[in-house]
């Protein structure tokens, strides 16, 4: 099998619940994946399989992968501001379940984040901070195969591109 060098993933990985599903469909069609954490993760063993370590600033994963998502990159995250910095920059980006993010997309994910903030904060009126707020849904084995056929999906299409 040809090695299709150029088509790269990068997993943000320190709260990423798919990387071995990322590794399964990289390896099937022979892409890279750079897995990106600011401590160590355990990492499968294989020459397409990398592991980088960024120190612990803030947004330090985040940007290593937007300052090297291009055209030819597949992102996986669920952070809604790098999704959009790498979908500016031209990657496909996905959160780990299964949902693209796409430019038409991004703008409303990043309203909600926004209002999100404001109600934990208790900024956001009368009941603002309270408990009820919740976080995101839990991940289920519907989102993981959600994730790996959008997964494939990205990658066929980049190799026709």
């Amino acid at each position: 099998m040809k090695t299709t060098a150029k088509i790269i993933i990068y997993i943000d990985a320190d709260a990423c619940p798919v990387r071995e599903e990322t590794y399964k469909v990289a390896l099937r069609h022979n892409v890279s994946v750079i897995v990106v954490s600011n401590s160590f993760l355990r990492v499968m063993q294989h020459p397409l399989i990398s592991r980088i370590i960024v120190n612990d600033s803030f947004d330090a994963a985040d940007d290593y992968i937007a300052e090297r998502a291009d055209t030819s990159s597949i992102v996986i995250t669920s952070d809604i501001l790098l999704a959009e910095r790498c979908l500016n920059a031209g990657a496909l980006t996905i959160a780990p379940n299964g949902k693209p993010f796409t430019n038409d997309s991004i703008g409303s994910a990043i309203a909600v984040r926004a209002i999100m903030v404001d109600l934990r904060a208790g900024t956001g009126g009368k009941n603002a901070g309270s408990e009820n707020i919740g976080g995101p849904p839990p991940f289920t084995g519907a989102d993981r195969s959600k994730f790996l056929q959008v997964l494939h999906e990205s990658v066929v299409r980049l190799k026709r591109e």
